[in-house]
């Protein structure tokens, strides 16, 4: 017997038995002999909408069907179907949102998806919002979805670019643009930053945009301090490395390059040339910052020139590409002389090709060393 007929089979007979030893005066009782629907309840879940019989009893607890006024739900699941939600979109879509059951078509959802549609969200689209972030089905369309799409239309210029920021952040339509997003563009707009670079920065990274207003405050007046100005290219950049953390953590990554011999100085000049360089946990900081100048023996002058390499990965990029490079000077294929810093900054087809690939033949194992399935002396 299949899991959904054991399931069936399995409910009923706990409903009797608990019936049957519940006959004392004791008054507790239990969900399921309270609740004479929740078995066709986890019936439908399972066999109409696909939920597994663990999710579907959740559910239960949550959402009663009655098999009276089954229609509406059976209505519901048409409707998703007919807009492309597969069923394990719709399975997702119940667990997350059972209401969604009782939601009326024609009143509620109709005009709700047919507005997404006509906004851009097409295609595979439409479910993928909705499953990602079942919310914006209970924003109102009039009050609430209207308005907020012609804001942020007007700051973005187009629908393609709200699809866009949608598809990085899922609440990015359900968020609070009014007190908190549009105050936080206009302060941004205000203090010199270009619209240009806000209207990138909220379809590249648009959770940036949902900081509290005196986060954001704090933020830009860090940045400025630090002696970037909001008219500079960085500093959009720089705020959102400062954004990614609090003070006190701020601190910590300093004192961590200050322990590897930088100066406060240094340190700024690296993060104002590239920000990113702080946004890496302070292990990250400290492995990188040990590779590079103990292993490679890299100048401290070379990595503030190019503060990229705090950003590499020691085990995915810097470790096997030193490991190459020191086989093929070994063995006397290469003269790298001063050319190591550069090529760990190459791409990764540019490497692959010249320095890996190149010399396979020559150098069996070469491939598995730069995999790091095959370890070198250290």
């Amino acid at each position: 017997m299949d899991t959904k007929g054991a399931m069936r089979n399995l409910l009923p007979l706990l409903q009797k038995r608990f019936l049957s030893t519940s006959s004392s005066s004791t008054p507790t009782v239990s969900p399921l002999s309270t609740a004479p629907s929740s078995s066709f309840t986890v019936d439908f879940l399972i066999n109409s909408c696909g939920l597994p019989s663990k999710s579907a009893l959740s559910v239960s607890q949550k959402l009663q069907l009655d098999e009276k006024s089954i229609q509406k739900p059976q209505s519901v699941l048409e409707f998703l179907k007919a807009h492309g939600f597969k069923e394990t979109q719709v399975v997702k879509l119940i667990e997350k949102r059972p209401v969604i059951l009782r939601c009326g078509v024609d009143t509620n959802l109709k005009p709700k998806f047919e507005f997404l549609i006509a906004n851009g969200f097409v295609g595979k689209l439409l479910p993928e919002l909705i499953t990602s972030n079942p919310n914006v089905l209970e924003r109102a369309l009039e009050s609430n979805m209207k308005p907020c799409f012609e804001y942020f239309k007007s700051i973005l210029g187009s629908n393609d670019m709200i699809v866009a920021a949608s598809k990085r952040c899922a609440v990015f339509l359900t968020y609070d643009w009014k007190s908190i997003i549009q105050p936080n563009v206009e302060l941004l707009i205000k203090e010199g930053v270009p619209e240009e670079r806000v209207v990138k920065m909220i379809v590249a990274q648009p959770r940036i945009i949902y900081q509290r207003r005196d986060r954001m405050v704090y933020a830009v007046n860090a940045v400025k301090n630090l002696g970037l100005e909001p008219k500079a290219p960085m500093f959009i950049y720089a705020l959102r490395s400062m954004l990614s953390m609090n003070e006190f953590t701020w601190k910590k990554k300093i004192e961590v390059m200050k322990s590897f011999g930088w100066t406060e100085e240094e340190i700024l000049q690296a993060f104002k040339q590239y920000p990113f360089q702080l946004s890496s946990s302070e292990e990250k900081m400290r492995k990188s910052m040990d590779f590079l100048l103990n292993t490679i023996k890299m100048e401290r002058q070379a990595i503030i020139a190019c503060p990229k390499f705090l950003m590499y990965s020691t085990e995915k990029r810097l470790r096997p590409r030193y490991d190459v490079l020191k086989i093929l000077k070994s063995k006397k294929l290469i003269e790298i002389g001063k050319k190591t810093n550069y090529l760990l900054t190459v791409s990764e087809k540019n490497f692959l090709e010249n320095y890996v690939t190149k010399y396979a033949d020559k150098v069996p194992g070469l491939l598995e060393v730069y995999r790091g399935t095959t370890k070198t002396e250290r």
